[in-house]
C-alpha cells in the first residue's frame, strides 16, 4: 500500500511512512511556533519542559510535592 487514497479521498500512509510523517509535522509545527515567538512544551529527560522566549516562568509553576498544609 503506497500513498493511496481511501474512499473519502484521505491519504493513507504505510506503517513505515507514519513515523516520518509525524516527525515532519512536529518539526514544522515547532519551527512555526519559533518564528511566531510562541513557546512550546517538549519532553526532555523524562519530563515536560517549556522552550521558547515567551515560556511561562517555571518558578511560578505548581510544585510536584503534595500539599503539606494542615
Amino acid at each position: 500500500m503506497n500513498n493511496t487514497t481511501s474512499s473519502n479521498s484521505t491519504p493513507v500512509l504505510d506503517a513505515q511512512q507514519l513515523p516520518a510523517a509525524l516527525q515532519a509535522t512536529a518539526t514544522s509545527t515547532l519551527e512555526r511556533k519559533r518564528r511566531l515567538g510562541h513557546y512550546a512544551v517538549v519532553w526532555q529527560d523524562g519530563r515536560p519542559v517549556a522552550i521558547g522566549e515567551d515560556r511561562p516562568d517555571t518558578d511560578a509553576a505548581p510544585s510536584d510535592k503534595p500539599d503539606q498544609s494542615p
